[in-house]
């Protein structure tokens, strides 16, 4: 392909809506393995265009594109039956965040998406960074 016809493919093409990333995250979590899925019914999934100020506080975070995502609830490794019912455990997707990362890495926005989320989703059950890599390359 020459130089021309690659970028005539850009023109009028658009940065993805928060419906598409919503769409993305969506296919993202049907592939991912029932092992993970069948115990995140209760998750809800967001996308936002960036983390509130008092989260980037609370973690340390400089600046707001220094998150991608984000796990908001008690994980299962520390929860008990005991316990009262609370919020509902959420993962925040950051959309400015991971578009940026996008566009400097050399990896597909789905892909990306699909990383963050199964990252995220280990924090629900309470897994190390290498359990979620073993997960991401067995999956």
């Amino acid at each position: 392909m020459n130089a021309q016809s690659n970028e005539s493919r850009w023109i009028g093409e658009k940065a993805p809506s928060t419906a598409d990333m919503e769409a993305i995250a969506n296919s993202a979590y049907e592939a991912l393995p029932s092992r993970l899925r069948d115990h995140v019914d209760n998750v809800m999934i967001r996308i936002t265009e960036f983390p509130d100020q008092d989260v980037l506080d609370e973690l340390g975070i400089e600046g707001e594109f220094g998150l991608l995502g984000l796990y908001q609830g008690v994980s299962l490794d520390q929860k008990s039956l005991g316990d009262a019912a609370g919020a509902i455990d959420m993962i925040f997707l950051y959309r400015q965040p991971l578009l940026a990362y996008w566009c400097e890495m050399d990896e597909t926005l789905d892909g990306l998406i699909r990383h963050v989320l199964i990252h995220e989703i280990g924090h629900h059950f309470g897994y190390s960074d290498a359990d979620m890599d073993a997960i991401e390359l067995g999956s």
